[in-house]
């Protein structure tokens, strides 16, 4: 089969490699019809990701068909249609009672981070029965795509930890899909206020019909005063940080108000400053998490009552064949406007 792998910092080859196959009774075989990539991909090529090793197949989000399964996996069957998740879950360890799915002791992110992921043309998805879904007759696939991680990683990781309520003043840092998934799955509480932070006008405007209630361009450094001046000298109750990046953790740490929650979305493969030196009396709350995707048969039902279209997200299409063209479309989004990206079979 063909498949995007992973050849170290800054290396990747489109190449043939052997198709999986069922290890433990509970993995499924899926084709893949429909795959995507994602930011933490990017980070992955840029060395910040330890865990991810060289000749490692990349990707963890898509839909398929299941191909094949080990014996002890009962809720699917070959040809049935499913939602991969981006972590993997066995139901039965001491993190997956406590609904901490991403640190499952036998699963978690797995897929295209230490075991081969779905940017090829068959995955080995691990603890089938309770890391698949299956796809609704009729429903949008393209769509579901984007619930395999970045919907549930924006509501999770940012919404849910940000403690995002009614009347609530939100701040975004990132208006790329992360952070636009954010934006339209915080507006499930009805906050006041949800400004986007950017430094691409053309996201920007994206986050507007997307139900953003003010914009910034952050590129002259005036962020924080614009900001400021929108919350009355206040700041914002949530700053959703959603890049991973030292400046935009800082950001956030500027524009938070007393009471406030800062949650970190972006992968980051740097240190950040803490500036306790500021925040120590201020009251505020700071969260990390990785998605554990517990929130995705919610957003399957909301995507299938049409209350949110996440394909919106999708701006480019391509053929597995154009997987590396794919990468240098998603890669340079700030010239090709890229989003989300499909790959299709």
């Amino acid at each position: 089969m063909k498949a995007l792998v992973y050849k170290g910092p800054g290396l990747k080859s489109f190449e043939e490699h052997d198709k999986p196959e069922i290890r433990d009774p509970t993995d499924a075989i899926v084709r893949i019809t429909k795959t995507t990539i994602c930011g933490t991909d990017l980070h992955i090529l840029k060395g910040d990701v330890a865990t991810c090793t060289p000749g490692r197949i990349l990707g963890h989000e898509g839909v398929g068909v299941v191909d094949a399964v080990g014996a002890a996996v009962t809720a699917f069957k070959p040809g049935d249609r499913v939602l991969i998740s981006c972590v993997s879950a066995c139901a039965k360890c001491e993190y997956c009672r406590k609904g901490m799915f991403s640190h499952c002791t036998t699963g978690g992110w797995i897929l295209g981070n230490t075991i081969d992921g779905t940017q090829a043309e068959f995955v080995r998805t691990p603890h089938a029965d309770t890391s698949l879904y299956p796809i609704p007759s009729g429903a949008d696939e393209e769509a579901l795509v984007m619930l395999s991680d970045i919907l549930p990683t924006g509501f999770e990781c940012g919404v849910l930890n940000g403690k995002v309520q009614p009347g609530a003043i939100v701040a975004i840092v990132g208006s790329g899909p992360i952070g636009l998934a954010a934006l339209l799955t915080a507006q499930f509480y009805s906050p006041a206020e949800i400004i986007m932070i950017d430094l691409d006008d053309n996201r920007l405007e994206v986050a507007r019909r997307f139900g953003a209630t003010q914009t910034v361009n952050s590129g002259d450094g005036k962020a924080v005063e614009r900001v400021m001046a929108l919350t009355g000298g206040r700041g914002v109750d949530t700053a959703i940080e959603a890049v991973g990046v030292p400046a935009t953790f800082e950001l956030c740490e500027h524009l938070i108000a007393p009471g406030g929650v800062i949650a970190n979305v972006g992968v980051h493969g740097a240190p950040v400053s803490l500036h306790l030196e500021a925040l120590w009396d201020r009251n505020i709350g700071i969260t990390t998490r990785l998605v554990d995707t517990s929130t995705t048969p919610m957003l399957l039902k909301v995507v299938g009552s049409k209350k949110i279209d996440p394909a919106l997200l999708i701006t480019h299409r391509f053929t597995f064949d154009q997987m590396l063209e794919a990468y240098e479309t998603f890669g340079n989004a700030a010239k090709t406007g890229a989003l989300k990206v499909i790959i299709a079979a």
